[in-house]
């Protein structure tokens, strides 16, 4: 069983930058890779970024690539999102995700992880 919780949402002008921490407890540490998703108003969940656990490795949507930054701190279990030139289309409820076996890789879909944390919200005003 893994436990994550998310944290760090908020409100920002267009422009502006926020950092979503993600703390997975439990099994996180033999975990394949965790994974950012967002809710946006009127779409579907959409996946943003992937960081394989052991590799490092990192993969991003092409909506956020280059403005967008996931990083992870092993030591302390925590997974990072880093948003810069943030754009109201950002605006949504994202999600942290925890992959616990299998391979990772761009464009991973909800079902392809396994545990979730709550959502917190990420507002971009024009």
């Amino acid at each position: 069983q893994v436990q994550v919780v998310v944290s760090g949402g908020g409100s920002v002008p267009s422009g502006g930058s926020l950092r979503l921490s993600c703390a997975a407890s439990g099994n996180a540490r033999s975990s394949s890779c965790m994974g950012w998703f967002r809710h946006g108003p009127g779409k579907g969940r959409e996946w943003v970024a992937v960081i394989t656990t052991f590799t490092v490795s990192t993969y991003y949507a092409d909506s956020v690539t280059g403005r967008f930054t996931i990083y992870q701190d092993n030591a302390k279990n925590m997974v990072y999102l880093q948003m810069n030139s943030l754009k109201p289309e950002d605006t949504a409820m994202y999600y942290c995700a925890d992959r616990s076996s299998g391979s990772c890789y761009s464009a991973l879909r909800p079902r392809d992880f396994d545990y979730w944390g709550q959502g917190t919200q990420v507002t971009v005003s024009s």
